[in-house]
């Protein structure tokens, strides 16, 4: 008979050799595997025992007396063996065994580590592995599956009773993503029509990642001895390998979309850890790295893996395509490997990505706010260690034992006021625990030593606690010390170290330095110092009752011969400590005094200067605005001779520059104040630099105005204009924009403008205004007319745009006066305009007009 590829023999029939190691190693390890063969090997054993009349129930048990084993191996033999004992006892049940083993190996089958005695105890392990070799010897010598993958999903075993009984099953309806229903159909079809019993549950099959293979081989030797019945054995092999041939060919593919998947995935599975990982670096350059790290992911390792993405669903797509064309169903992934699977895992790796990056950010700054805060703890810790040093050796002392009636009394005060200083010091402890719980949610690097430096903190807290409570307790029981100076000793202490703290408070106060910018805040600095120096008295007071119950002390401990070491138990704060901050604090009121004296004059100096300054540019600012103003209308509104203009115009420059003093001492003003270091003033709105500025375009505007008037007399001289000709030009220029609006003829406009305006910017000047005007008007009346229009289009300004011409004019004259303007424009002409000045020298100075 052909064999499947996997044969358990090593070639040679009379030396079949099974797997043990195998068999210790795959098997037992697994209970699910385990199960499998006990209802395999017990239903294999039970489909020949029941040509004999008879069955089992439980494999391990039933086989201990040897009877049913030795029946068995007649059974499927068609030998007869040695007549079997009939007895009970042990000895009867190992001879029994024995008899069966030896059958065994009389077939060439060696049996490694099974004996009889194992058998009649009822070892699970042994009895398996020998019905296993049964099995091996007599139903699967010439038959190998190939693995148990391809039967877990029932496909295999549908395909053999199609093959052989295509009646009994349509395959074309089964499908791959349903192996319960594949199995169960297979199962029922072979017991109901083939006479297989149901030796596996299909349950068991597809819960196991890999299904026992000796349970698959025995169930499938039934089928194999089934079909071999009906039909040579050859020919039902060869059927079974052509059917195996074409799954093996698509188990080959699927197999390597797994793998393409598997990878894909499991790199996937691996990445995401690793960009969801904000386990924090101790170190800034670290975290440098950390993010490093990320980037170079971002630029060689994840663009690789896209492309397998893609090849993977392109191999998926390929797949599907073979198995339509084969007329298999069409091909489900193991469990969490589909394409979907794959894209939900891609999606899950870019969500993983997405805010990596911002964590390491955040991490970096977080990391500067957790130097900051350890810093902090190791101060306040730093502090309260340096507090507590030798305390727990004070509070432990047993002087109390041997001390005086009243050096019992002066302990018992004393512990009393440690007592209150310790309680002072609560908030201190619950401040370092607040900072490192801080520390610890924020996964500060170095936590374990902050939370042992804390813990050791709180610890000794709680033993000073616990060693304050103690010393009370004894004090308390050998108190018996003189009251009258134990109180006074008490209240000394009382009064001294409130007095003594505001004596240090005050002055940390009086040495305190202070930076000020206004007049108003120095005022409430010396106002907060007057109202302390008011209670000097009252303080000198308390002092002279402090010293007083110093030496109520001392005049009892002379009186009464008392024993008192000349200190007081309870403070370390002696008369000659107070009197000589008392003295210190006198001496710094007023050296207070002098400075607040000094920074009060300065900053009324500070505030003269503002004003200063704020009275004179609040002067020149408006001033040099009205000047600007009173140009701009003198430029419109001219009387006189064009030399009487100028004249006027030149002593108002004069005027003008004689104001520059003004401006230079309000440079001088503000030269002063930067020295000063003022850098605001609410007196004024005008800075240095917008004086400056309007100073500036004041001399510039008067400056061209001037330049203007001038420019007009050598027009009017070259030309010939009379004064009162000019002044017709100015006033018909300075109204030219407010008449009423015409059409203009675009030809003549465009002939007039060629000549007004030749760089054909669209504005007019005064100059070329005259010059066109000039030449272009023969007699004095037609100019006065054309004059008068040039007035009534300019308006206020001392040019019109030539546009304008066009829309106020006829067609015929507007264009006529642009074309003849045009070379009297000055050098100086708004471009596209016509002046005043031209319009007029073109009006009256040419003779040809």
């Amino acid at each position: 008979m052909p064999t499947f590829d996997m044969d358990p023999y090593d070639g040679d029939e009379n030396n079949y050799m099974p797997q043990e190691d195998d068999w210790d190693r795959d098997m037992l390890l697994d209970p699910a595997w385990e199960k499998q063969q006990r209802k395999t090997f017990t239903a294999w054993c039970n489909s020949h025992l029941r040509k004999a009349g008879t069955q089992i129930e439980n494999i391990e048990e039933d086989f201990r007396d040897g009877l049913k084993l030795m029946l068995l191996l007649e059974v499927i033999s068609g030998e007869r063996l040695a007549k079997p004992e009939r007895g009970k006892m042990r000895v009867h049940k190992i001879s029994n065994v024995n008899k069966a083993l030896h059958y065994i190996t009389s077939k060439g089958v060696k049996l490694v580590s099974i004996g009889a005695e194992e058998i009649v105890d009822g070892n699970a392990k042994m009895t398996l592995g020998m019905i296993w070799t049964i099995i091996l010897r007599f139903a699967i010598q010439d038959i190998s599956v190939e693995g148990t993958r391809i039967w877990k999903d029932g496909l295999g075993f549908c395909a053999l009773i199609h093959r052989h009984r295509p009646e009994l099953i349509d395959y074309g309806k089964l499908r791959k993503d349903d192996p319960m229903t594949n199995l169960n159909t297979a199962f029922d079809v072979a017991e109901k029509y083939l006479d297989i019993p149901k030796m596996l549950d299909a349950e068991d099959i597809v819960s196991t990642l890999r299904p026992d293979e000796k349970a698959i081989m025995t169930y499938v030797s039934c089928y194999y001895h089934a079909f071999s019945g009906k039909q040579k054995a050859e020919t039902a092999a060869n059927r079974i390998c052509k059917v195996l041939a074409v799954n093996q060919e698509n188990e080959q593919l699927m197999e390597d979309y797994e793998k393409l998947a598997s990878d894909l995935l499991e790199w996937i599975r691996r990445t995401i850890p690793w960009l969801e990982n904000r386990a924090p670096e101790n170190t800034m350059q670290a975290m440098q790295q950390k993010l490093e790290d990320f980037r170079d992911y971002r630029r060689q390792h994840k663009p690789p893996k896209v492309q397998e993405k893609c090849q993977l669903e392109i191999n998926f797509n390929t797949l599907q395509t073979k198995l339509r064309l084969s007329n298999r169903p069409a091909f489900m992934p193991s469990e969490g490997k589909m394409v979907s699977d794959v894209s939900n895992a891609w999606g899950g790796l870019e969500g993983a990505e997405k805010g990596y990056e911002e964590w390491l950010l955040n991490e970096i700054r977080r990391l500067e706010r957790l130097d900051h805060l350890a810093e902090k703890f190791r101060q306040k810790a730093a502090i309260h260690e340096t507090w507590t040093e030798g305390k727990e050796v004070m509070l432990q002392a047993r002087d109390f034992e041997t001390a005086s009636l009243s050096e019992i009394k002066a302990l018992l005060k004393k512990h009393e006021a440690f007592e209150s200083d310790l309680a002072a010091h609560q908030d201190r402890v619950e401040q370092i625990a607040a900072i490192a719980q801080e520390l610890n949610e924020l996964d500060y690097y170095d936590s374990p030593s902050v939370n042992a430096r804390c813990q050791n903190i709180c610890d000794q807290w709680d033993a000073l606690g616990a060693l304050t409570q103690k010393r009370s307790e004894a004090l308390q029981r050998t108190e018996k010390l003189l009251e009258t100076i134990d109180q006074l000793y008490l209240e000394f202490a009382k009064r001294a170290a409130p007095f003594n703290n505001w004596m240090e408070g005050a002055m940390e106060d009086l040495q305190d330095t202070f930076i000020v910018h206004t007049i108003e805040e120095i005022q409430g600095l010396s106002t907060a110092h007057e109202q302390f120096k008011a209670t000097l008295p009252d303080a000198d007071k308390e002092r002279g009752a402090i010293l007083g119950i110093h030496n109520e002390i001392a005049k009892i401990v002379a009186t009464y011969h008392v024993n008192m070491a000349g200190t007081n138990p309870y403070t370390t704060i002696n008369p000659q400590d107070i009197n000589a901050k008392w003295d210190k604090v006198r001496q710094l009121v007023p050296q207070r005094d002098q400075a607040l004296i000094e920074e009060h004059a300065r900053q009324q100096n500070n505030e003269r200067l503002r004003r200063q300054f704020a009275n004179q540019a609040n002067v020149i600012g408006p001033w040099i605005q009205t000047k600007m103003e009173e140009i701009g209308r003198i430029s419109i509104e001219m009387h006189g001779t064009l030399e009487d203009q100028l004249t006027h115009l030149r002593q108002y420059e004069k005027n003008i520059v004689n104001y520059k003093p003004k401006i230079d001492q309000l440079e001088g003003d503000h030269q002063l104040i930067q020295e000063a270091l003022i850098f605001d003033n609410k007196h004024t709105n005008y800075t240095m630099e917008h004086i400056r500025v309007g100073w500036e375009q004041l001399l510039t505007t008067i400056a061209r105005t001037i330049n203007e008037i001038e420019n007009q007399i050598l027009t009017r001289d070259a030309k010939g204009i009379s004064q009162d000709q000019m002044n017709e030009f100015r006033a018909s220029f300075n109204h030219f924009d407010r008449g009423p609006t015409m059409v203009p003829g675009e030809a003549e406009f465009s002939r007039i403008m060629s000549i007004v305006d030749p760089n054909r910017v669209g504005v007019v000047t005064f100059q070329a205004f005259i010059d066109f005007m000039s030449r272009e008007t023969a007699d004095t009346d037609t100019a006065d007319q054309v004059m008068a229009s040039f007035k009534v289009l300019a308006g206020d300004k001392n040019y019109i745009l030539a546009d304008e011409l066009r829309r106020e004019l006829p067609p015929d004259q507007a264009e006529y006066c642009i074309a003849r303007m045009a070379p009297y424009a000055g050098p100086d002409a708004i471009p596209g305009a016509l002046d005043y000045m031209s319009f007029s020298t073109a009006l009256y100075g040419e003779s040809d007009l």
